[in-house]
């Protein structure tokens, strides 16, 4: 019963957050100067008629007063209708079959390596001393407000042009996953660790600590066998945040590194004022944030040992 509350309570929050979200985007995209009509046949410069645009407003319903426009899109995106992109011409369904997989691998593996820098920088300051902590505090200090096109632009200069060891570019290839990755992953670490390294001082303080170190056990056994559980508990409660700052993170990489996925179309998309591709990326932006975020309680819930002892 508990499961099965669980996951009426998330089905019942994912649908509250698409509707929030498609209506922000429909109300919000519609205060941008300029006319959506306009969009759809190439923009100001196609200099269509007055004819043509107002063919075009009775086609997509522009022509009917806002409200009407809101809730027949509702009814569309129930229906599970995207609509059709104005600038690709395209069904948004299939332009986002297209981009969604690369920026979730870009995600996906960006939030991995960010735990994998924040547990490894825990572990190096918790068995170091107070200057490690110290220097570990204010690495994560900056890595956490390092801005993305800026990190990225420094490791295209050193890794790309100065030592040519990875391409600037997207190349399809695994090589060419490591500079964004690294891009998007560093400033999540940041935070993930500073979160992390409190907790496991805290942890490293606690009765069962003490009680592990006088049976016998050692630093590194104490570290990945105790603490480790207990300081992981607060960075998986922000792991669908973190997600989330990854999402976003990647419209300025992918655009950076010139590889494909939500991030560049997102960009293109609001330039053109392409509303329903603007609706769609943002919509599976918000699904995938939800899916994360009850992941990360599931991981939670898992990896608590007061939930496992109980």
């Amino acid at each position: 019963m508990n499961l099965v509350r669980f996951i009426a309570g998330r089905v019942l929050g994912a649908l509250f957050v698409l509707w929030a979200v498609a209506t922000l985007i429909f109300f919000a995209i519609r205060l941008v100067p300029g006319d959506p009509a306009e969009a759809i046949l190439g923009g100001p410069g196609s200099q269509a008629s007055q004819e043509a645009l107002d063919l075009v407003r009775r086609q997509y319903g522009l022509d009917q007063p806002l409200l009407v426009q809101y809730l027949d899109q509702l009814g569309r995106l129930a229906r599970g209708d995207l609509g059709t992109s104005y600038s690709l011409k395209q069904s948004v369904s299939s332009v986002l079959a297209a981009q969604v997989p690369p920026t979730l691998l870009l995600a996906s593996l960006s939030l991995v390596a960010a735990w994998i820098l924040a547990v490894g920088v825990a572990w190096w300051s918790a068995g170091s001393g107070r200057v490690a902590r110290a220097v570990s505090s204010g690495l994560e200090v900056v890595a956490s407000a390092v801005p993305h096109f800026l990190l990225g632009s420094v490791l295209i200069v050193v890794f790309a042009t100065g030592l040519g060891l990875l391409p600037p570019v997207s190349t399809g290839t695994p090589i060419g996953l490591v500079l964004p990755v690294v891009t998007l992953a560093v400033p999540v670490a940041g935070f993930l660790g500073q979160v992390t390294r409190d907790s496991l001082l805290d942890a490293a303080a606690a009765p069962f600590a003490l009680t592990a170190t006088a049976r016998g056990e050692g630093p590194s056994g104490l570290f990945w066998r105790h603490l480790l559980r207990h300081a992981a508990l607060p960075g998986l409660a922000l792991s669908g945040w973190a997600f989330g700052s990854l999402l976003s993170g990647a419209i300025v990489v992918e655009s950076l590194f010139a590889r494909p996925g939500l991030g560049r179309t997102l960009l293109d998309a609001v330039t053109l004022r392409d509303i329903p591709l603007v609706t769609g990326v943002a919509l599976v932006s918000a699904l995938a944030y939800v899916v994360v975020v009850a992941l990360g309680d599931l991981a939670e819930k898992a990896v608590d040992p007061r939930g496992a002892s109980a």
